[in-house]
């Protein structure tokens, strides 16, 4: 194998592995979070809200088992929010985020993607939302 093959293997296998997902056990450190069934039998998330975006972004959970999301913003002045809403589930969540931990728990039944976001806007400026303060809750069956 010449040097220049090699050289094109080892880009096309990083930009491979750079573009794949990551995925995490219940961790704000990955772009996509599949949540993690505990022992008592409820799936738990950690979001973190902070300067214009939300850590996990993408969050997997599974259909008709107990959820708990932990949300909690990062230190700062800016205020945020989280919402939430999922009309099949009785879910509908509109919340200021605090440095402080809320626990909100519902049981997702229905199997989609559900858009959630920072409502805040300052003014005339664009909002958080659009400032791409937002992710995505996907059920699975």
């Amino acid at each position: 194998m010449t040097v220049t093959t090699r050289m094109f293997c080892l880009t096309a296998i990083f930009s491979a592995a750079l573009a794949m997902p990551v995925f995490a056990e219940n961790s704000t450190a990955g772009d996509i979070v599949q949540a993690v069934i505990d022992k008592d039998g409820k799936q738990r998330v950690e979001i973190l809200g902070g300067s214009y975006f939300f850590k996990p972004h993408h969050i997997i959970v599974k259909a008709n088992v107990p959820t708990e999301l932990s949300l909690k913003r990062e230190s700062g002045i800016v205020p945020h929010t989280f919402v939430l809403k999922i009309p099949e589930a009785d879910v509908m969540i509109d919340e200021t985020l605090s440095t402080d931990a809320k626990i909100f728990a519902f049981t997702p039944v229905a199997v989609g993607k559900y858009t959630f976001y920072c409502r805040n806007k300052l003014l005339f400026f664009k909002s958080h939302q659009d400032k791409g303060m937002e992710g995505i809750l996907e059920v699975v069956p």
